[in-house]
């Protein structure tokens, strides 16, 4: 499933490489980065959807990226094939439109999601993803309420399989209009909620960018709810390096700083007309 599709249903070393590596590594073979193994780098699989899937596999090889996110179990048999780990899935529930705030879903969302629950367990997964929905009206407060009464019905199920449900943060200024989760305060008030270690945020440093900055500060004020990083280029959501206004590597050295043992995974729209190069030169910036 393409990331646009899911979407629509609901849209220094690093330095060196910026000016080189879009025009000179073009077709070229690649050779795999040394990389300090502190950060487990991951991509978005959505953002890469036009490069056939096993010719993007090789080139993750290729490059030392161990991961890839936003897959499905349609995707897994090829992922195993070429040892990528599967490091969030999807494939349960409607999109980010259409979440756990509104508690009319709630039986065809459970029922979804009990039945994903497994699948990702035996895959050998963990992070599975979910979305709070848009507000349509509602207020916050009794957004969180519907979405902990639903989510804490599938919460033993996720516990017994050592499946952790991640909800992600989006802005709701620019990329996705009236979506609930769009501050880590409201996130993180629904993990308390919720009360269990299989419960966590997806943490986009992009989206959050945009609705409240002070990245760095929520990093470390809250990263003990926080499961999972998604980097992105602001503003565009294009490439992380100079042309935009964050500094991923103190960002990546703060999220080492908590402990966090996780993914980190590259989720900007590459511009380039390579695109592994642009992908090559994201995680080498974020490789501290």
């Amino acid at each position: 499933m393409k990331r646009r599709t899911f979407i629509g249903s609901s849209v220094a070393a690093s330095v060196g490489l910026v000016s080189t590596a879009g025009v000179a590594m073009e077709g070229k073979s690649f050779i795999t980065n040394d990389l300090k193994g502190n950060i487990n780098h991951s991509v978005c699989r959505w953002c890469y959807s036009k490069i056939p899937m096993e010719d993007f596999l090789q080139s993750l090889n290729e490059l030392g990226i161990a991961a890839m996110d936003l897959t499905g179990p349609e995707d897994w048999p090829l992922m195993k094939k070429y040892g990528i780990h599967a490091s969030m899935c999807w494939g349960a529930g409607f999109g980010i439109e259409k979440g756990w705030n509104d508690s009319k879903l709630h039986q065809e969302l459970i029922k979804d999601y009990l039945q994903m629950i497994p699948k990702v367990a035996e895959a050998g997964y963990t992070n599975l993803i979910c979305f709070s929905g848009n507000r349509n009206g509602m207020n916050d407060e009794d957004g969180l309420r519907n979405c902990a009464k639903g989510l804490k019905q599938i919460m033993p199920l996720a516990e017994k399989h050592g499946v952790v449900i991640q909800m992600e943060l989006l802005n709701s200024k620019v990329d996705h209009k009236d979506y609930m989760c769009d501050h880590a305060e409201w996130g993180v008030a629904l993990c308390k909620e919720i009360g269990s270690e299989n419960f966590k945020l997806l943490y986009d440093i992009y989206h959050m960018q945009i609705m409240e900055g002070d990245v760095i500060r929520t990093i470390r004020d809250y990263h003990e709810y926080f499961g999972h990083y998604h980097t992105g280029g602001n503003p565009g959501r294009h490439e992380i390096d100079e042309t935009q206004e964050l500094y991923y590597p103190a960002i990546m050295k703060a999220i080492l700083e908590t402990g966090f043992k996780g993914y980190v995974a590259q989720e900007f729209i590459p511009s380039w007309e390579d695109k592994i190069a642009a992908l090559k030169q994201g995680i080498t910036i974020c490789d501290v």
